[in-house]
Order: C-alpha cells, then sequence, then structure tokens
C-alpha cells in the first residue's frame, strides 16, 4: 500500500479509560511521559468511579479500590502539562452511566429499571446530578479548554414510561428526545463555562436527516467526534457520514480510532496489525475528505471495559506497541519499516507484536513501563489458551472414564484417575506458577483488587474445568478403593 498523507494537522488524543484497572498514579505519570514520546498532543480522561466526586455524588466514587484523590487529579495535569499534553476531561450525561445508575439510591433515574445505562431525560433530579457530575470535575480541571460529554450508545431511549408518554405527542421522535437532553446540558455547560469547548460522540446522530441535525440546536455548541474501531472501516460511508454533519453546520469534527479494547470483550493481548489497520483506514478517511471539513484532530481510544459492568479487556502495558505503532501510522501516513523501526526503538523492543517482542534492554525498561507485566501476561495467556488446558475435558481418559456419568455415580477406574489427577495437578500447578508472577508484577502498576479481579475474570473460569475433575476424581476413588489406598492416591 502506497503511503498516504500523514494525519492531518489537529491533536492526536490518547483516551485513558479509567473504569477498570486505573494504573497507580506513579505508573499513570510514567505513562503520560511515554504518550508524549510516541507523538501524542494530549489526553481524553475517561474517570468515571475513579473521580472524587465529594459531597451528596461521594456515593459515585468506587468501592473496590480508592478514587484519585483531588491531589492526584491535579498531578496527572501538571504532569500532562509538563509534557506539552493537554487534558480533556470525558463525562458521561446521558447513555453509558452505569457508574451512576448501579447505586440503588439512584435507580429511579433509569430509563428503564432493566437498563443501568440510561438517564431518564424526563427527571429534573437527574438533570441536576449531571450538571452537578459536570461541575466537580470541570472545576478540578481548571486549565483545560474542552470537555468531552459523552452521549453515545444511550440504549432503549424511549421505552420509559414517563418517554411513552411525551413520544405519543403526535410528531415527536425519540431523535428529539434524544436532542432536548443533549442540547439542555450543553447549553448549560456553555452558560457556566462559555469558553470551554465541548465535545460529544456522534452515534446517536448518524440515523438523523440533514433537516434534523441543521435544526438540533446543537449546531456552534458542540464538536462531533465520530468514532469506528474496525480495522475494516468504511471509508466511503464514513466520508458520506463527515460531509453530511459539516453539511449542516456541525462542521468542527474528530474522529475516534482505537490501540487496544475494541477486539473482543475479554481479550487480554493486543493486536498490533488490527489497530494499525484502523488508523490506515482513517488516514484514507482522511486523504478523501473534501476542503472545507474542518478535522480538530483524532483520539486514540482505550478501553478498559466495554461497559462499566463488563471484564477487563487488555491492560495498558499489553497495548503500548500498538498505541506507538498506531500513533506512528498517523505521522508517516504508513506503517512503513520506518515508522516500526521508531516504534521499537522508542519501546526498547525487538518487534511491533506484544506477543513476539524480544526486550533489547535489560530490567523493567524506562523506555517501555509495565513491560515485563506484558511479557508474563503474555506466556500466561499462551497457556490458557493451549489446547491442553483449553479442552482438558475433552481428553480421552476424561471422554472415555469420566464422564458426567461416572462422576454421578462416582465410578471410576483408579488406574485411570491417578492419569487424570496427574495430568490435572501438572496443569494447575503450571497455571498457579504463572499466576503468582502476574499477581506480583501486577500489583506493582495497578491497585491488588485489580491483581485480583483480573485472575478471577481471565484464569479462573479456564482452569475451574481441571478443578472439578480433580475433586471429582478424589470424591470418586474414596467409594473405588480401601481406605488406605483412596487416602494415598488422593494426596499424590
Amino acid at each position: 500500500m502506497d503511503a498516504l498523507p500523514a494525519w492531518p494537522k489537529g491533536k492526536k488524543l490518547v483516551h485513558l479509560d479509567l473504569k477498570g484497572a486505573p494504573p497507580r498514579i506513579d505508573y499513570l505519570h510514567k505513562l503520560i511521559g511515554l504518550f508524549s514520546g510516541l507523538g501524542a498532543d494530549g489526553l481524553l480522561v475517561e474517570y468515571e468511579d475513579m473521580f472524587p466526586y465529594e459531597g451528596e455524588l461521594k456515593v459515585l466514587q468506587s468501592t473496590q479500590h480508592s478514587p484519585y484523590s483531588r491531589e492526584e487529579v491535579l498531578s496527572i495535569q501538571e504532569v500532562a502539562k509538563s509534557q506539552g499534553l493537554e487534558v480533556i476531561p470525558l463525562v458521561q450525561t446521558f447513555g453509558h452511566m452505569e457508574f451512576v445508575l448501579k447505586h440503588k439510591s439512584l435507580w429511579g433515574l433509569r430509563e428503564v429499571g432493566h437498563c443501568l445505562g440510561t438517564l431518564n431525560p424526563h427527571r429534573e433530579e437527574g438533570v441536576r446530578l449531571v450538571k452537578e457530575m459536570l461541575r466537580q470535575v470541570v472545576e478540578l480541571h481548571p486549565g483545560s479548554t474542552s470537555l468531552h460529554i459523552g452521549a453515545d450508545e444511550v440504549y432503549l431511549l424511549g421505552e420509559g414510561e414517563e418517554s411513552r408518554r411525551w413520544l405519543s405527542t403526535p410528531g415527536r421522535t425519540v431523535q428529539q428526545l434524544f436532542l432536548s437532553h443533549v442540547t439542555r446540558v450543553a447549553k448549560g455547560v456553555r452558560e457556566a463555562w462559555p469558553n470551554l469547548n465541548m465535545i460529544m460522540w456522534d452515534d446517536m446522530l448518524r440515523g438523523m436527516d440533514h433537516d434534523t441535525l441543521k435544526g438540533s440546536g446543537l449546531v456552534g455548541l458542540v464538536q462531533l467526534m465520530l468514532w469506528d474501531y474496525n480495522p475494516t472501516l468504511d471509508v466511503k460511508n464514513t466520508v458520506s457520514l463527515l460531509e453530511r454533519y459539516s453539511g449542516a453546520g456541525l462542521s468542527e469534527l474528530w474522529a475516534a480510532s482505537a490501540f487496544k479494547g475494541s477486539t473482543n470483550v475479554h481479550t487480554c493481548v493486543t493486536s498490533t496489525q488490527r489497530h494499525v489497520d484502523n488508523h490506515l483506514q482513517w488516514l484514507q478517511v482522511a486523504a478523501a475528505l473534501p476542503e472545507g471539513i474542518h478535522m480538530l484532530g483524532i483520539a486514540l481510544t482505550g478501553w478498559q471495559r466495554y461497559d462499566h459492568l463488563s471484564v477487563l479487556c487488555e491492560l495498558l502495558p499489553l497495548a503500548l506497541p500498538s498505541l506507538a505503532s498506531s500513533l506512528q501510522t498517523l505521522t508517516h501516513g504508513q506503517f512503513s519499516p520506518e515508522a516500526q523501526s521508531r516504534v521499537t526503538k522508542t519501546l526498547g523492543i525487538s518487534s511491533v507484536d506484544v506477543e513476539t517482542m524480544e526486550s533489547s534492554t535489560t530490567g523493567d525498561s524506562v523506555l517501555f513501563p509495565g513491560r515485563r507485566l506484558a511479557e508474563l501476561v503474555v506466556e500466561l495467556t499462551a497457556i490458557l489458551q493451549s489446547e491442553e488446558l483449553r479442552h482438558f475435558e475433552d481428553n480421552m481418559f476424561v471422554r472415555g472414564w469420566f464422564t458426567p456419568y461416572h462422576r454421578q455415580r462416582k465410578t471410576v477406574s483408579p488406574l485411570i484417575a491417578q492419569q487424570l489427577q496427574s495430568q490435572a495437578m501438572t496443569l494447575l500447578a503450571l497455571v498457579e506458577q504463572r499466576v503468582v508472577m502476574v499477581k506480583k508484577e501486577m500489583v506493582r502498576l495497578y491497585p491488588a483488587s485489580t491483581a485480583q479481579e483480573w485472575v478471577e475474570q481471565h484464569v479462573s473460569p479456564v482452569v475451574a474445568p481441571i478443578q472439578r475433575v480433580l475433586e471429582d476424581t478424589k470424591a470418586s476413588l474414596l467409594e473405588m478403593v480401601p481406605q488406605n489406598v483412596s487416602a494415598s492416591m488422593v494426596g499424590q
């Protein structure tokens, strides 16, 4: 593929999704320095429950681990400023409010009872809640010139009882309902902070026609951030959508790509090529845009969860080669040998793929903070994904001599039981050895609760079937051989 023009003039923001696996503050400071060195211009910081909300909002703070203190939030901005990085806070104000609406005291503010993410736009107390969240975040970011108000994936909007009554008036639509809340929030921000730029996600506007967009109330009020994380992003349709927004007066636009957290909800190891491909598609979009469309920049998103209640995606150290590669792709217009060389030299590794990289330095490299954890997670993930472990219950001895039929009746050949126990204990010991190493390294960079969560989400489900086989063979042996013999066999 021939080189495309480099990403046009504008910001390159690195998105920090802190609603899972929040880095310890000293590690986060190191990462911010690295982001600057890799070519980023700013940070898009999504705090969720890691923000030190006060007063009535204190309930929103994380209880799994301590949120960042006010001093730590200010230190993030100070370090970023010293590295020449702008900080843009992101506060969800409509959809993806799971971290707010999960609390029993706030259940009444949901659009529908079984959807934790969407705020009921008709309740005044909900609007007041959002405005207070924004006030606290903005006031703790005195140097920020922009604010992201979220508003993506507002699921089941219009299905609540109050929304149904509102929509029963002829001519009213769900699109209007969405716009009425977002414009109300945005106007409130503009009134409180006239010089603050506002950004919002675009997906809820994609189905709107020209007239609806033009009369939305958002023109001149917000900047749209169009997100697409697909490695096969449809260039033609994306250009058309950007033209539609611009033609309706929404002329200040951002792109949003991904460097991690968009492959699969439970992915542990980041694929560099997948995310490079996404950025190559965005470069094609930028090259195809007609003059007059003002792209303010691109946010490279790094999702840590798909939403507040889902499992952890790839941890940041696993994605640093992908982030570096994505930024260099934007800088060079292609993922050329020169771009790849810049990545490997900057991070001190031999390959741009985290799965095959070998360190060109010793120790926990200053060039690649978190490299040792990345290596250990890659090794453990390879073991967990091995055929022998993943399909243990499909092996010949389990399928032939220890089916559910045998387990229920506690009938097993002692010789087969010995074979199964030996295999199970060997595999479990191998995993446990690596888990100890991973947790030891992880707690250096993350809260202990993150290490525990990661193991329970990504290791425990894989080893649980093997542990059950081991327990069931022990129980069966007690029924099949003399007690003194079974005791010696179970102890093996």
